[in-house]
C-alpha cells in the first residue's frame, strides 16, 4: 500500500493508526508513505508507526508515487489517499476482489463525510454524489487497488494531478470492480476549501483530458477512457428527476462556477485545494456489508 503524503503532519497519525494499530493489521499489508515536498513533521510522524517512509523533494503526488513504487514488493498494489481511514479488513477485501478471475481493479464503496462540513458544502454533495460518471469507475474513492498485470503495463505515473483517471483508463470497463466496504471520503469544511478542491479536480480533468489526447504509446493504454463530462448531466439525470434537490441544483451550480472562476485567478495555483480537510479523519472503513 502506497500513501502519497504532502504535509501531513496534523493528520497522517489518524490514517496508520486506522490501519496499522487495528488487532487484525499483520505482515501482508506492506506500507509506505511517500513524503512530498513536506516542510512538516509528516516523515518523522509516519517512521513512529514502524511503516516505509520515502522522502522526496518535489511536491507531487503522482512523483511520490513513483518513488514509493521503488521500493515497494507487495502485490496487488493499493494507492490510499492520506486523509483517508482504512482498515486491514478493507484492504484484504479489496485483495479478495482481486483474485477474482478478470477483476484487476478494486474500489470501495464511496461515503461522502459531510459531517463536519457547511449547509453549502452539503447541499453541492446531496447533487454531486448522484451524478452518473461515478458509476463502474475508480475515481472519487480515496483508495485504488490494481492488480500486478495492471501495474506492468506502464513504466509510471505520467505526471498529471489526476493519477486516479489515470488509473481508471488502463483497466478495462468490465475488469473493475466495487467492493461492497463503505469508505468515508472527508468532504471539505467550507465554500471556500471546496471551490479550491473543485478547482484543482477541474485542472486534473482538463490535463488528463489533454495526456489521453496526445500522440504514441500513452494512446495504446486506454482500454477504457474516460470522456468529458457533460455540463448538463447533473440537470438531466439527477435533478429533474428529484424535484426535492433543486434547492440544492443552486448551490451545486454556484460552487462549480466559482470554482471555474478561481482557476482562472492569476494567483491560484493547482496545489489549493490539495491536502487533509479541516474536518479531520473519518472512522476507518472496514467492516463489510
Amino acid at each position: 500500500m502506497i500513501i502519497p503524503a504532502y504535509n501531513e503532519e496534523a493528520g497522517i497519525a489518524e490514517t496508520l493508526r486506522a490501519l496499522v494499530h487495528a488487532p487484525d493489521f499483520g505482515p501482508d499489508i506492506e506500507v509506505i508513505v511517500a513524503a512530498n515536498g513536506c516542510r512538516d513533521r509528516t516523515a518523522d510522524v509516519a517512521r513512529g508507526f514502524g511503516v516505509k517512509v520515502v522522502e522526496i523533494e518535489k511536491a507531487s503526488k503522482t512523483a511520490a508515487i513513483n518513488a514509493a513504487e521503488e521500493v515497494a514488493t507487495g502485490w496487488p498494489r493499493i494507492y490510499l489517499d492520506a486523509d483517508i481511514a482504512l482498515a486491514p479488513q478493507a484492504v484484504r477485501a479489496l485483495g479478495e476482489a482481486l483474485a477474482t478471475p478478470g477483476v484487476h481493479a478494486a474500489v470501495p464503496r464511496p461515503v461522502v463525510d459531510v459531517d463536519h462540513s457547511s449547509w453549502l458544502v452539503r447541499a453541492y454533495y446531496d447533487v454531486n454524489a448522484q451524478l452518473p460518471v461515478f458509476r463502474g469507475r475508480l475515481f472519487g474513492r480515496g483508495v485504488i487497488a490494481i492488480s500486478r498485470s495492471v501495474r506492468e503495463r506502464f513504466d509510471e505515473f505520467p505526471d498529471i494531478i489526476a493519477d486516479d483517471l489515470f488509473l481508471d483508463a488502463v483497466v478495462a470497463a468490465d475488469a473493475k470492480r466495487e467492493v461492497d466496504v463503505p469508505v468515508r471520503v472527508p468532504a471539505p469544511r467550507s465554500a471556500n476549501d471546496l471551490v479550491n478542491r473543485l478547482a484543482r479536480a477541474r485542472e486534473g480533468n482538463e490535463q488528463f483530458q489533454a495526456w489521453a489526447r496526445a500522440e504514441g504509446e500513452p494512446q495504446q493504454l486506454l482500454a477504457d477512457p474516460v470522456k468529458g463530462s457533460s455540463s448538463t448531466s447533473w440537470l438531466r439525470d439527477v435533478v429533474l428527476p428529484a424535484p426535492r434537490l433543486w434547492p440544492a441544483a443552486v448551490c451545486y451550480v454556484a460552487m462549480t462556477a466559482l470554482a471555474a472562476r478561481r482557476r482562472r485567478s492569476p494567483n491560484w495555483t493547482p496545489r489549493a485545494g490539495w491536502g487533509r480537510p479541516e474536518s479531520g479523519a473519518p472512522e476507518p472503513a472496514g467492516e463489510v456489508r
